[in-house]
């Protein structure tokens, strides 16, 4: 099954436009197990058990792995959601962005080691940076158009010339993901639930792209304006899935021993709200 099958199902299956972000900080963890980074694969398949009926995708964040050492937790996390949510496709978040060659080593991590099914991308140095896991054709990639950041604006929100009506950089990116770069329709784009008016003005841009949407939660992110500005349907059937990623408000959302039951709640919570905005 392609990515986009795979979303446009569980959306189906689940319910959801929601994606729990994995982030774990061990920091953060409950009490219990707080400060531990041998705990992160038992608290993530935690969250994983509470809402895997809930999501449209899992977002794990390498960096929160690696930075720990425990990239084979994650593979072995990975492993545990094939297993236990199988409906679930798995979103890498990487935002990998190098020349070819390397471009082709970040894919064979993403996708063959990992078994990720969708991977983030810089598409900063040009399509043969981004050709490498278009190679992989049931699989997907998200690349960086809107991000949610306020640091976004210093390159995203500049025109490409000084010529009045040039798109800005973030548009030039949408419209090269929904036309030649999108060889076998396996692309997708990142734009911030901060900016819900750039989500609206990427979809029009790119109306047949899956959106990773970043931004509902702790960033402060409105999941009303995010659907409205995202989300498109015709005679009920979803033109092209949202992906609206919460991480934070969920997963620390209890420092006590009951934190997945808790985060299910934030969870039921979050895509009630989103399903109320596609009405």
């Amino acid at each position: 099954m392609k990515f986009l099958d795979q979303l446009r199902t569980a959306e189906r299956q689940n319910g959801s436009l929601l994606c729990v972000g994995l982030d774990p900080d061990p920091a953060k963890f409950p009490l219990h197990i707080r400060g531990d980074a041998n705990k992160i694969f038992d608290f993530c398949a935690a969250i994983v058990d509470a809402t895997a009926d809930l999501v449209i995708a899992f977002k794990p964040q390498i960096a929160y792995f690696a930075a720990h050492r425990a990239e084979p937790q994650l593979e072995l996390l990975v492993a545990h959601m094939r297993r236990t949510a199988p409906q679930v496709p798995v979103i890498l978040d990487a935002k990998r962005g190098d020349i070819g060659s390397t471009a082709e080593q970040y894919a064979i991590e993403a996708f063959e080691r990992y078994g990720a099914d969708a991977v983030t991308l810089s598409p900063f140095m040009g399509f043969d940076s981004v050709q490498p896991y278009l190679k992989y054709h049931d699989k997907g990639a998200f690349l960086l158009c809107r991000t949610s950041n306020p640091g976004g604006d210093d390159f995203q929100s500049q025109r490409l010339s000084s010529v009045a009506g040039e798109p800005l950089l973030y548009e030039h990116i949408a419209r090269l993901a929904q036309g030649p770069w999108n060889l076998n329709g396996q692309l997708g784009l990142v734009v911030g639930a901060t900016y819900p008016a750039e989500i609206e003005r990427v979809r029009a841009l790119a109306p047949r792209l899956p959106l990773l949407i970043p931004g509902v939660g702790a960033q402060g992110g409105d999941a009303l304006a995010t659907v409205k500005a995202g989300w498109r349907a015709q005679q009920g059937e979803t033109l092209a899935p949202i992906v609206v990623n919460s991480s934070r408000a969920i997963l620390y959302a209890s420092a006590d021993a009951d934190f997945a039951a808790v985060a299910r709640a934030e969870a039921l919570k979050t895509r009630a709200l989103l399903r109320a905005a596609q009405s």
